[in-house]
Formats: structure tokens, C-alpha cells, sequence
């Protein structure tokens, strides 16, 4: 079975871009758009991993961090973002956070901070 991840983005060729890539490596996913679609697809359950933008279209992607760490705390969930500053880390680590990834980090990087969190084949 294919390890699912939700990955959580308002910018489409991000997702359409990080979709790609995680297919091609063998990945399923389910994208969304806000953070009300993230909740839908997350209460719907099959996901290994979510990966979260912190800023979509105004919402607060900590509020959806949080909602997801009470509501699917074996989920793990990586922080994808383009905002910056240590307190920002502090803050999605204090929330539950289980990895935190600058959208400026390589999609390598990316690959593998996903792989350290998803289960065994």
C-alpha cells in the first residue's frame, strides 16, 4: 500500500508542482487549498502524513496545525512554509509540529524529511 500524504497550499503551482513529485516517487496525494478543505480530507482518515503552509490565503495554518494534532495526533505533520524566524519554529514545534521545512530547501530535502516520518514498507 502507497503511503497517502495531505499536503496543504494555496498556491497551485506549488502544489501542482510538489504533487507531481511526490507521485513520481511512489507517494499518493491528496491535495487542499484551505484549511476548511484540509479539515474535510483529514476527518475522511487514510493519511500517513500532512505537509502544512503556515499562511494560506489568510487563514492560519497554526490554528489548522493545531486542529490536526488534536484531532489526528499519530499523523505526523511537516511544516512547509516561506515565512521565516526562529520564533516561528518555536511556535509550529510547540504545537505539535513534527518537522519544519523552508520552501526554499530543495525538494531532496524535502523527500527525505517526509521519509523519516512515514511508516516502514
Amino acid at each position: 500500500m502507497k503511503s497517502h500524504i495531505l499536503f496543504v497550499d494555496d498556491e497551485a503551482p506549488i502544489r501542482e508542482l510538489l504533487s507531481l513529485f511526490f507521485r513520481k516517487k511512489g507517494l499518493q496525494v491528496t491535495t487542499a487549498t484551505t484549511a476548511q478543505e484540509a479539515k474535510d480530507c483529514a476527518a475522511r482518515g487514510g493519511f500517513h502524513l500532512a505537509i502544512l503552509d503556515l499562511n494560506l490565503a489568510g487563514e492560519n495554518g497554526m490554528e489548522l496545525l493545531a486542529d490536526f494534532k488534536t484531532r489526528l495526533p499519530q499523523m505526523p505533520v511537516i511544516i512547509f512554509t516561506g515565512l521565516a524566524g526562529e520564533d516561528l519554529v518555536e511556535q509550529a514545534r510547540a504545537r505539535g509540529a513534527d518537522g519544519f521545512m523552508r520552501k526554499t530547501e530543495s525538494l531532496g530535502t524535502l523527500y527525505e524529511e517526509v521519509c523519516r516520518h512515514l511508516p516502514a514498507d
